[in-house]
């Protein structure tokens, strides 16, 4: 599974409050790679939370 955050991300945190193992807030969101595949529903469930659908996940 590939996860992205496009340039949309307004760094609103919503991410990173359902699934900090993945998402931590920088400029904008940055996906910690080495934890997508033990957090996979959670990384789905931040994507749909995402309120500018910033959060591409392949």
């Amino acid at each position: 599974m590939t996860v992205r955050v496009n340039d949309s991300c307004i760094s609103c945190g919503a991410c990173e409050s359902i699934c900090d193992a993945v998402f931590s807030i920088e400029d904008k969101a940055v996906v910690n790679e080495s934890a997508v595949a033990d957090n996979i529903d959670a990384v789905k469930e931040a994507a749909e939370a995402c309120p500018v659908s910033a959060i591409e996940v392949e």
